[in-house]
This record gives C-alpha cells, sequence and structure tokens, in this order.
C-alpha cells in the first residue's frame, strides 16, 4: 500500500473505533476473519460472484444484523461477512443451507471437545446428529 493509501485507510479505521488496527492499518481480530476474507476473494476470482453481487448481499446482511440489534461497531463486520459467503454458496448452488448447517453443528461438536489452544479437527463422529 502506499503511503497516501496507508493514510487513507488509518484514517477510515479511526472513523469506526470498532475496527483493530496495528502500525499498518487494518488487521483481523481472529484467524477466522481472515480465512473469510480470502474465501471470498477466492470465489470470487472463480466467478462465482461479481463484486456489485457481494456489496448487495453483505449489506443485506447488515442490515437484517443491524435490525436485530447490531449495534454495528465494527465488532461483528465479519460474522456479517461469513454469513454473506453462506448465503452465496447457497443461492449459486456450491452447497445447500442444510449442508452449512450440517458443517457447522459438526465443528462446534468438535469444538466442544478439542481442548484450549489446540486445533479444531473434524472426525466422522462430528456429523453424528
Amino acid at each position: 500500500m502506499s503511503a497516501p493509501d496507508h493514510r487513507a485507510a488509518l484514517a477510515a479505521t479511526r472513523a469506526l473505533p470498532g475496527i483493530p488496527v496495528d502500525a499498518e492499518g487494518p488487521v483481523f481480530r481472529e484467524p477466522w476473519e481472515a480465512h473469510a476474507f480470502a474465501m471470498a476473494v477466492t470465489l470470487h476470482a472463480r466467478g462465482l460472484f461479481t463484486w456489485p453481487e457481494w456489496a448487495a448481499v453483505l449489506a443485506d446482511e447488515i442490515s437484517r444484523a443491524q435490525a436485530g440489534g447490531d449495534a454495528d461497531c465494527g465488532d461483528t463486520y465479519y460474522r456479517n461477512w461469513l454469513a454473506t459467503l453462506e448465503r452465496l454458496v447457497a443461492e449459486k448452488g456450491v452447497t445447500t443451507s442444510a449442508n452449512l448447517a450440517r458443517y457447522r453443528d459438526a465443528w462446534d461438536h468438535a469444538a466442544d471437545r478439542t481442548p484450549h489452544g489446540k486445533p479444531i479437527e473434524l472426525r466422522p463422529e462430528d456429523f453424528a446428529g
């Protein structure tokens, strides 16, 4: 990022105090946020959706979250990003909402049995209801 772009990014993040920054600019709070960001960029590059489509669905997901009580301070932005990803892959037929729910439940089950600080691994038994 060039110096003017860097300054603009830092100025923009000051307007949203919930977005974490370091000396270089905005950063991800958690690794999963970076993964969600990378998945969106990759799926766009593969032609699954256009950026205008992405922006419209993300705006709708943010509006839904706000209607549900999200204060929209920046700390839930990537939850909306993830909801946008899930919605688009279901709408585009990459997977179904039911399959996404199945994996979400399996992930929760695997996370429950995984000690803090250890990698979460999905096993076949995690998919058993």
